[in-house]
């Protein structure tokens, strides 16, 4: 919700409260996963960017696959148009989400060279681009830990400032993870996104 209506539900709730009370009660028969893509697409037809990004991230939260989502803009095609797909389309790549690349989709996934096991010690955290992906990674003993640097609520890239001690702070909207299990310790709910990872060569390998 942008910052305009939050103003506005907090200066006028009887009024503004109302709107949000009768699109909860619209959904109420519609899963989580169906509504936000539905969501989804009303932001396409719009061309609201921050929305479209909000409700995507949603969409995937709840489970919706990145198949999916492309189905749904493609059925959605009688009213969009291919301009506003294509326009939809060019924010997904930007955001350089997981399972969109033509392989994810095909299901396949590449293991990548990330850092050298010689370059982290144990306990410490470093932050690293590996093939277009910003990456986390930590590393307690011999246990490593690998995640997408974005942040889950909006996607805002997390830069190694935001990094205090074990607490990682999303300096968008103050969402905060702890670095070594990356689980969301405030404001959100949703963890960091973690790749697989492996030991191979004295080179730490992640999936994606």
């Amino acid at each position: 919700m942008s910052d305009a209506l939050n103003y506005l539900v907090k200066a006028r709730p009887d009024a503004v409260g109302h709107y949000f009370k009768f699109l909860k009660e619209c959904g109420k028969h519609l899963d989580p996963k169906t509504r936000n893509l539905i969501s989804v697409i009303t932001k396409v037809h719009a061309q609201t960017e921050r929305g479209f990004k909000q409700y995507l991230n949603r969409a995937l939260r709840e489970g919706c696959t990145p198949m999916e989502v492309l189905d749904a803009l493609l059925m959605a095609f009688p009213a969009l148009g291919l301009a506003k797909i294509v326009w939809a389309t060019d924010i997904i790549l930007e955001m350089n989400l997981p399972g969109f690349s033509p392989e994810a989709l095909r299901g396949e996934t590449v293991w990548h060279d990330v850092i050298g096991t010689d370059e982290l010690a144990s306990g410490a955290t470093k932050r690293v681009d590996c093939d277009g992906r910003a990456l986390f990674v930590h590393r307690e003993g011999e246990e490593w830990r690998v995640y997408d640097s974005r942040c889950p609520h909006q996607t805002t890239d997390i830069p190694h400032l935001a990094l205090q001690g074990h607490t990682l702070t999303c300096p968008k909207h103050e969402w905060a993870f702890d670095i070594r299990n990356g689980e969301c310790i405030a404001k959100g709910n949703t963890p960091l996104t973690r790749w697989e990872s492996r030991v191979e060569g004295g080179r730490v390998l992640a999936r994606w």
